[in-house]
């Protein structure tokens, strides 16, 4: 899980780079540059969308929206695994991202509700 509670292992841009068809990994490239302009405005060509192992990943390998996360930024800095740890839980940042992506705010809820109960 993302510092943001993203799911990776369902995240779009992390399955088009585990993809090994090169045709499939195109089409869902080109759906990646859709989805992002229809959800977060962003415009993003296929050919931008680049491979990604996750924002907490060693490998170097960090789709190009991610690593200006301003929530990747600070949890990492901070040393926390998520947002849930963090004692700002949850910033206005933070906020503008759960309004786009409600499973986040759901998983992350759950880790600190996990926090509460130990």
């Amino acid at each position: 899980m993302a510092y943001c509670g993203l799911e990776c292992e369902t995240c779009p841009v992390h399955l088009a780079t585990l993809e090994t068809d090169s045709d499939r990994q195109s089409a869902m490239r080109v759906e990646i540059g859709y989805q992002l302009e229809k959800i977060y405005g962003i415009k993003m060509p296929a050919k931008d969308v680049n491979d990604c192992d996750g924002c907490k990943a060693d490998t170097g390998r960090l789709f190009s929206g991610c690593s200006e996360c301003g929530i990747r930024v600070c949890a990492s800095l901070k040393n926390i695994d998520n947002c849930a740890y963090c004692p700002e839980y949850q910033c206005e940042t933070l906020k503008k991202h759960l309004l786009l992506d409600p499973g986040s705010e759901k998983r992350l809820e759950e880790i600190l509700n996990k926090q509460k109960n130990l």
